[in-house]
């Protein structure tokens, strides 16, 4: 029998932490470094989004490894987008047909330390506060720094980099070999804000006509304020408080984080823009003088391993922007694969990197354009009468051919397609919905029936396994 290899991964952040649980769990010998501290001992350390969206794909991620449970039960369940507009007005629009279809807020930091747990009981090695300097990928060996910038070498086995969009090993390997890549910036930024537990704002909600038990907006939803151009999202969190996060232009005329240098302009374009949302932030002037503006950037390489020595996973391999929400759960997809590629062919990990590449590398690059998309569609099309129209006859057409039709974001979302199956099939029923409303602008006087026929006979139907 073939030896199984002993894998060195660099990153256990949440994609690392998986991954090395999945492997260990498949009977690898895994050592992890990260440059981090112990966030179970040392705090989770910030400067990233405190929570994410977990969806299907990240469930069944978990569920192999035996954790979607718990995961679950530290997680608010988030039905659709709360549309809010400019005059205090909101409505939901449903990410599914129903409650079975519905997305979770969780904790970056409780989903790491959870991960980590998990991991360790596993059998996988980590070492904390340890930076990667230098990859001698001839005599595989590794240079590390410690949090003093003490400095030591350690051999190691496989290398995968799961060390997040700035990884230190993809530069060890572009040094060494480069891999073609790119970084297209978006041109926004975001900076995080803070909506306290409802009991933190009694006076105000009072004002307000009340909240909803500890919450102060509906807990169940992912809030978005889309103003053309910019928006403010908000997501629950478990303990009663939501994550508000705004994202505007970098630079550039008002508004733009450049035009808004500190918390007296950002108040005055909250109460302009965002009427209701500035009394829910008592610590608005703090969190906005206080917290970083983050960038948004999407990464593109055209190889993601060297040989069989090195491969990169996660967004050290495909960073994208945040607006589908699936950064981490496209991750979460390629631990899952990976392992099971690792394996079924321990000793050939050269075929397996280069197959790791070939079967994930046009998803990655099909969420990333998604989630450029999506963007757009949050801040500007949510609110949109011809937005709201063509979901309206998508929703209709979904219920009467259900095998034919599935609206691209619940493709995304709630099932296993790949993500490359679910942008053509989408740019498809697209244009087949434009050209219904082309013809027939109100959805109401529509031949639904007729329309119905028309997608069957132009489109195969959907794969017939969907949901996990």
């Amino acid at each position: 029998m073939t030896q199984s290899p002993r894998i060195t991964l660099i990153g256990g952040g949440l994609v690392g932490a998986l991954l090395a649980q999945q492997l260990a769990q498949r009977g690898f010998a895994v050592e992890v470094f990260e440059k981090r501290p112990d966030p179970r001992l040392a705090g989770f350390l910030g400067g990233r989004s405190i929570n994410l969206a977990l969806a299907e794909r990240g469930l069944q991620a978990l569920r192999s490894a035996g954790l979607a449970d718990d995961v679950l039960q530290r997680a608010v369940m988030m039905r659709g987008r709360m549309v809010h507009d400019r005059d205090g007005h909101s409505a939901l629009q449903r990410y599914g047909v129903d409650d079975s279809e519905v997305i979770w807020s969780v904790s970056r930091g409780a989903l790491n330390m959870l991960l980590l747990d998990a991991a360790e009981a596993a059998g996988v090695t980590f070492h904390f506060g340890q930076s990667l300097v230098a990859v001698d990928f001839e005599r595989q060996r590794i240079r590390l720094a410690d949090a003093a910038g003490v400095e030591r070498e350690q051999t190691v086995g496989l290398l995968i980099g799961a060390d997040g969009a700035g990884s230190a090993l993809r530069a060890a390997m572009n040094a060494h070999a480069p891999l073609g890549e790119r970084i297209e910036a978006l041109g926004h930024g975001y900076k995080e804000l803070e909506i306290p537990p409802a009991d933190e704002l009694a006076a105000t909600l009072q004002q307000l006509g009340g909240g909803r038990d500890q919450y102060a907006l509906e807990p169940h939803a992912l809030h978005i304020w889309p103003r053309g151009g910019y928006m403010c999202i908000a997501l629950p969190n478990t303990e009663g408080s939501f994550t508000v996060t705004l994202f505007l232009p970098a630079q550039g005329a008002a508004p733009s984080f450049a035009s808004l240098p500190g918390s007296t302009a950002a108040a005055a374009f909250f109460s302009e823009q965002f009427p209701g949302l500035l009394s829910l932030i008592p610590r608005f002037a703090e969190d906005f003088d206080h917290n970083p503006v983050g960038t948004l950037s999407t990464l593109y390489l055209d190889r993601w391993h060297l040989d069989g020595r090195a491969l990169l996973v996660g967004d050290a391999a495909h960073a994208i922007v945040p607006f589908h929400g699936q950064g981490m759960n496209c991750g979460f997809e390629d631990t899952v694969v990976l392992a099971n590629l690792l394996a079924a062919a321990p000793g050939d990990s050269a075929e397996v990197f280069a197959e790791f590449q070939r079967v994930r590398q046009p998803n990655a690059d099909a969420i990333a354009a998604m989630a450029l998309e999506n963007y757009v569609e949050m801040r500007d099309s949510v609110a949109d009468p011809h937005y709201l129209a063509k979901r309206e006859l998508g929703a209709l057409l979904a219920a009467r051919i259900p095998a034919h039709y599935m609206a691209r974001y619940r493709m995304v979302t709630f099932t296993h397609l790949p993500y490359a199956y679910a942008l053509e099939r989408g740019r498809a029923q697209d244009r087949l919905l434009e050209q219904l409303l082309r013809e027939n602008p109100d959805v109401a006087t529509i031949d639904i029936e007729a329309a119905a026929q028309l997608l069957v006979s132009t489109l195969p139907p959907l794969p017939a396994l969907r949901h996990g």
